[in-house]
């Protein structure tokens, strides 16, 4: 059974909470319209800038699709925070003390994200620099295919040999990036060796027909032939051709096989190293 004075103290405990509740409202109405008013105002202010954010960075042509997106939500989610501080203010809150609060956070996130922070920040340059975009052949370090795709944090690679290969931007970042694909043109040159009794004039002007009548090599630079060394068992003759870079393989490949036809049709020797070795009897005991 409910002790009846026990009653009256719990009832006169609410009716006294209601009442300070009551008077708290009372005294705090303004700063509590002005609260909600920032956040009405606010949260339709942010929908609207962060909109017009992604807008114009994904109308740019000069920033990537990737970066565009990881911008848009940074300055996003700097409004929102703006907007939380400035609440946050009308109800008496130290601004000093949140911001404090929020830095010692974003030290502590930073330092335990060290490593996945800084592959962030190295395909945010990847991303703006652009040494290298998707479907072109490039080598940096130990890795070289055709990139893929481009990442905030990896970026894939297919091999040659169809090995797909994930690199962590960070490593790509922090190495020379050769890209086989920028250029328009690229430069071919092939060296091959005559025999000593041969004609350097008839190699020379074999490898400049062989050029001049393929038409992906450019007539500018024109072909140069030329003696690259005097080797031990040949003249080491040289050719250099420039063609467009999708051209580049087939070129390659098709002059090689041709020069060494067209040698063996004139003949024109490829000698290759040959060694004499003789035997020499042990004198007699």
């Amino acid at each position: 059974m409910i002790d009846p004075t026990t009653a009256l103290n719990q009832l006169s405990q609410d009716l006294n909470f209601a009442g300070q509740a009551w008077l708290w409202l009372r005294a705090n109405l303004i700063e509590l319209s002005g609260a909600f008013a920032v956040t009405v105002i606010g949260f339709f202010v942010v929908r609207t800038l962060g909109r017009a954010a992604d807008k114009a960075l994904n109308r740019s042509e000069r920033i990537e699709p990737t970066v565009a997106k990881f911008l848009g939500n940074v300055v996003k989610y700097a409004l929102w925070v703006i907007l939380g501080v400035t609440v946050l203010t009308q109800f008496g809150v130290q601004t000093t003390t949140i911001i404090a609060a929020l830095g010692g956070l974003a030290l502590a996130v930073g330092l335990a994200l060290q490593g996945t922070l800084s592959n962030v920040a190295a395909g945010v340059m990847i991303l703006l620099q652009r040494p290298f975009r998707v479907g072109e052949y490039i080598t940096c370090g130990t890795v070289a295919g055709t990139v893929q795709a481009i990442g905030l944090f990896t970026t894939e690679i297919t091999q040659l040999d169809g090995l797909y290969v994930m690199v962590p931007n960070n490593e790509l970042w922090n190495k020379p990036i050769v890209n086989f694909s920028r250029q328009p043109t690229r430069r071919f040159e092939l060296v091959i060796g005559i025999g000593y009794a041969d004609s350097i004039a008839q190699a020379r002007s074999e490898l400049l027909a062989l050029a001049h009548a393929d038409p992906r090599v450019l007539d500018d630079p024109e072909p140069v032939v030329f003696v690259a060394a005097l080797a031990e068992s040949a003249v080491n003759i040289g050719l250099r051709v420039w063609c467009a870079t999708p051209d580049y393989l087939r070129v390659s490949w098709e002059l090689t096989e041709a020069a060494k036809n067209r040698f063996a049709e004139v003949g024109i020797s490829i000698p290759f190293p040959q060694r004499e070795v003789r035997t020499i009897p042990a004198p007699p005991q």
